[in-house]
């Protein structure tokens, strides 16, 4: 049975909606009957199955009446199948349609129209610090949060991942992965990704919830479609995990088959630098890494190695390349 302080939230979160957009939703259901639940089964020789597993669980949300369902990407990357399920119950196949490493978005096909309001873009770039929002993850009115935005700020993942103007929230809603972040005029602005323990970025440890802009799909929704990823190249990959620790970059994973690994780098190193501009974060170790060139092109690292400074010179990839997708991408 719910608690009176849950249906209070529920009863808040809805009111704060309808107040924007009384002709959008009648009911808190109505309102996030688009976001589903997505269950994934990768195929069992996927580079990403150790970290990720081989069958992954969250939500997706519904972006238009055929069926196309969006999602954070760790969520069916390598994926050989996949299900939709409703809010209502209804269990409906579907297939993988693209992935973008760069922005960390996966788009999946229903085989059939799931018959479901899609949900309607809004506009991340509006989102502001202290907006009031919703978080609505698969489990209909049950499963919706209301939070604020506490931050708007870059994030740099230890995955060679880099997103400009990421939105944080706070409370933290236990359910985020593919969640929808949902603002007053009840469209969709951000899909949740990560949950994390300092949402302001000022060391003040208050946690939540890191979702990406949907402004940045957008620019890439028609090569996602058309075929399967973004178009070109792609940003020189490595293939290894790193972490600020004291004002180094510490290397704290080699992907296995990476060009990192086939570089000679290992768990324990140390990231000086990039061709000799030095670098101290992620953010710009990133940009200075993808400044380089493209995929393929070599990039030279200077490294700290048991001690010993090196210049380590690693043909890099794309990523994509390196994942066992399927044909269709």
């Amino acid at each position: 049975m719910r608690s009176t302080r849950f249906q209070a939230l529920c009863a808040a979160a809805l009111a704060l909606v309808l107040t924007a957009a009384p002709a959008q939703a009648t009911t808190l259901d109505e309102l996030v009957s688009a976001v589903v639940r997505i269950k994934t089964f990768i195929d069992p020789d996927g580079r990403s199955v150790p970290n990720l597993g081989r069958e992954r669980d969250g939500s997706g949300i519904v972006i238009d009446e055929n069926g196309l369902v969006l999602t954070i990407g760790y969520l069916m990357v390598e994926a050989h199948g996949a299900e939709v399920v409703t809010n209502a119950g209804r269990t409906v196949p579907a297939t993988v349609v693209g992935y973008d490493h760069e922005t960390g978005f996966g788009i999946l096909r229903t085989s059939e129209p799931l018959k479901i309001k899609p949900l309607a873009f809004g506009k991340s770039a509006d989102v502001k610090v202290q907006d009031p929002h919703l978080v609505a993850s698969f489990g209909g009115a049950a499963m919706v949060l209301p939070v604020r935005v506490a931050s708007r700020r870059e994030f740099a993942g230890s995955w060679e991942y880099l997103v400009e103007g990421a939105i944080f929230t706070t409370p933290p809603h236990p359910a985020w992965s593919g969640a929808a972040l949902i603002n007053r005029e009840g469209k969709l602005v951000g899909v949740g990704s990560l949950i994390v323990g300092d949402t302001g970025g000022d060391s003040s440890n208050t946690p939540g919830n890191m979702f990406v802009p949907i402004d940045l799909l957008l620019p890439i929704l028609g090569d996602l479609l058309a075929i399967g990823r973004v178009s070109g190249p792609g940003k020189p990959w490595l293939g290894l995990n790193a972490h600020e620790v004291g004002g180094r970059l510490l290397v704290g994973r080699v992907s296995p088959g990476s060009p990192a690994e086939k570089s000679g780098l290992k768990r324990g190193d140390i990231i000086v630098g990039v061709n000799g501009a030095a670098t101290k974060t992620l953010g710009d170790f990133y940009r200075k890494l993808w400044g380089t060139g493209a995929a393929g092109v070599t990039v030279p690292l200077d490294m700290l190695q048991s001690g010993d400074a090196r210049r380590v010179d690693v043909p890099s990839a794309n990523r994509l390349d390196h994942l066992k997708l399927k044909s269709t991408f």
